[in-house]
């Protein structure tokens, strides 16, 4: 029978004949025919999800076949924000599903809209998911005060622990900007049945006062508008003298305004004493703030009413969250937002810039608009735009969401690089060269990388030409590294027939070259076929690169697949090599059923060394091979032949009989790691 080895290196040196001859194929031909006629008519999520063809091939295409069933998880992959670290996809282990998000752009329009359809309904999601997650925080918070509290010795230890006390804090009405830390110290230390204590002596002692006072300021805001009712009637009399009367009306007005506010004054002064004495209630403290022998800082009682405190004292964050109140706020939204066409609109219109801020997390009460414009007409591909200056990623979630230039106008994106693909390109580059670095350069390389990241991305909101690209060698050589090509190798002049190419046409140069990614970099670009940058249409939710992403990923993925059938361990070699690129790390190999089976059967490692603890593991990974040594297609085939042969003499058995037990590793079945070296790594992924 055919040998592993022959197979795969028959493959692999005709691997664009092979792939040409599975695109050929009737029933692949037909499905990306149906994707490539359809996907363009795609507007949202949901119509994208809707359709079984165009979904089920984008799954296979990224390889998540089995997760096609999900379809909620899956949204929540689509609608993640890739450019935030602690948004849903970047959160997950699997780098299957940044690279599924990556493919679609449920926000791209070509006419000026405040917000395109995909663009709402991102923002709305994005507001039940905040909402949500406010919510589950305050329960969070609860949960953490229940186990902690008991543990609480003085009231030092409650003070100084951030999460306690801020909690406390809510509870009682206490303003932290107001009140020193001392003051609270004391309140908790005194006993309220003490007329001599802190607080009755320093709080409590006020309240006849301030009741006294408050009475009094009613009573001058009752009496005042008594005097204005009887101003404005003589008006209308006979003889009056207008002028004098509408002076006394302003006089009276202007002492209406001040008996107001010092009725609001005195309530909150009297608000916050009360809060001071039930907060000494609240605690057991004694003078010293030690508690007495056998004593827990707080009854079970006191505990239970603090957690209630603490409740009414978000109950707008709750309603915000009720079902009712959310529908009527995106019902207001959807309707409000049609109407937006400019910044000054959008800040104008409550039921826009109250929704749109709560969906990113900001207070509409407290930030200030003149803020929130200048975010919005900031540049988003400008690293030293304004918005970018404030160092949080709430206002850039903002900025995303809507479309305006630096007038406050509506407009649509025109740039060399869409922001997403110039992070993307950063990101790979920062990886690439450190791959290629030892332990003792990491730091030196990472803060060179880094800084080479932040020239390209100032540099590519420049440029407005393939030809303005390409006079800088330094941006092209950027692009290459992060695409894991050696600059030295590709000349300029190549990269001139690289970019005039037509990509739509299979034919042109840059398609029939035997290396894809040189095409791929042509499509992450913006420009025209005159080379200039321009608005390119989108197929639906997706751009040029995105689309040839997915179809290539398909060929490929139908390949490996079909190639699985006859021998999984073809499967196995040709997704490795395809693999091998976008490994940074151990953990990544170790992360990947697939990819570490490869590992241990190449180096002959038994299958138990999945059950061993992950850090061991990958020790054993770095001690058997060099992660660097993953950049180089030569040195991946050697140990690809390596384990083409070791993977027959492994199974000891034909090729071609059956389906292995390894085909599992690509079907979701627990053989390969045990889960709790998934656990592990998820864990070190989220450090």
């Amino acid at each position: 029978m055919v040998t592993t080895y022959f197979s795969y290196n028959y493959i692999t040196r005709n691997l664009k004949q092979s792939l040409t001859r599975v695109e050929q194929q009737p029933d692949v031909a037909r499905e990306a025919a149906y994707y490539k006629a359809n996907i363009g008519k795609v507007k949202t999520v949901d119509d994208f999800m809707k359709d079984y063809r165009l979904y089920h091939y984008a799954m296979k295409a990224y390889g998540l076949e089995d997760m096609a069933y999900a379809k909620a998880f899956m949204k929540k992959v689509l609608e993640s924000d890739l450019s935030d670290g602690t948004s849903f996809v970047n959160k997950l282990v699997d780098k299957r599903y940044r690279e599924f998000a990556a493919a679609f752009s449920f926000n791209g329009t070509a006419t000026p809209v405040a917000q395109s359809e995909d663009q709402t309904d991102e923002t709305i999601g994005l507001y039940t998911a905040t909402k949500k997650s406010q919510v589950d925080a305050l329960a969070d918070d609860t949960n953490y005060y229940s186990a902690q509290i008991g543990s609480i010795s003085s009231a030092d230890q409650l003070l100084n622990n951030d999460r306690l006390r801020n909690y406390v804090y809510s509870a009682f009405g206490i303003d932290e900007s107001k009140w020193p830390r001392d003051t609270i110290s004391q309140v908790l230390r005194s006993d309220p049945s003490d007329p001599n204590s802190y607080v009755n002596t320093t709080f409590a002692s006020q309240l006849t006062g301030l009741n006294a006072q408050l009475a009094q300021a009613k009573s001058d805001v009752s009496a005042t508008n008594t005097k204005i009712a009887d101003y404005t009637a003589q008006l209308s009399q006979p003889g009056a003298d207008v002028t004098q009367l509408n002076v006394q009306i302003l006089v009276e007005k202007y002492h209406l305004e001040s008996y107001t506010k010092s009725v609001s004054s005195l309530n909150d002064q009297i608000a916050t004493i009360g809060g001071f004495v039930d907060l000494a209630g609240a605690f057991e403290f004694s003078p010293d703030g030690s508690l007495p022998s056998g004593v827990s800082a707080q009854t079970a009682a006191n505990v239970t009413l603090t957690k209630q405190k603490f409740d009414d004292s978000k109950a707008a964050v709750y309603d915000a969250a009720s079902p009712l109140s959310e529908a009527l706020a995106i019902t207001r939204f959807r309707a409000a937002v049609l109407k937006v066409n400019s910044v000054q609109a959008f800040v104008s219109t409550p039921a826009v810039y109250n929704f749109a801020l709560g969906a990113v997390g900001l207070d509409s009460a407290t930030t200030s608009q003149a803020t929130i414009k200048a975010v919005l007409e900031s540049d988003l591909s400008d690293p030293k735009s304004f918005v970018y200056t404030l160092k949080d990623n709430r206002y850039v979630e903002l900025a995303r969401a809507f479309n305006f230039d630096a007038k406050g106008n509506l407009t649509t994106p025109l740039v060399a690089q869409d922001p997403a693909q110039v992070l993307q390109v950063a990101k790979d580059y920062v990886i690439a060269v450190l791959k290629q670095a030892s332990p003792e350069q990491q730091k030196a390389v990472r803060e060179q990388a880094q800084k080479d990241a932040t020239s390209y991305q100032e540099a590519i909101a420049g440029i407005g030409s393939v030809s303005e690209l390409l006079a800088n060698r330094k941006m092209v050589d950027f692009v290459l590294v992060a695409k894991g090509l050696d600059p030295k190798k590709v000349s300029t002049d190549y990269l001139k027939k690289i970019f005039a190419s037509d990509l739509n046409n299979p034919k042109s140069f840059a398609n029939t070259e035997s290396d894809p990614r040189f095409a791929e970099i042509a499509a992450s670009f913006n420009f025209d076929s005159k080379g200039n940058v321009a608005r390119l249409a989108m197929m639906g939710p997706q751009k040029q690169d995105q689309f040839r992403d997915t179809q290539a990923n398909y060929l490929e993925q139908s390949l490996e697949q079909q190639q699985g059938d006859t021998n999984p361990g073809v499967r196995l070699a040709l997704y490795f090599k395809r693999k091998a690129g976008e490994i940074t790390s151990a953990y990544d190999i170790l992360a990947d059923k697939a990819l570490s089976e490869v590992f241990r059967t190449t180096f002959n490692l038994p299958d138990s060394m999945a059950a061993m603890p992950i850090d061991q593991q990958a020790k054993f990974v770095d001690r058997f091979m060099k992660i660097k040594d993953l950049s180089d297609p030569a040195k991946v085939e050697k140990l690809l032949g390596r384990f083409s042969a070791m993977y027959d003499i492994r199974n000891s058995q034909s090729t071609g009989q059956g389906q292995s037990p390894l085909l599992d590793l690509f079907q979701g079945a627990s053989s390969g790691i045990s889960d709790s070296t998934y656990l592990a790594i998820a864990k070190l992924r989220s450090r």
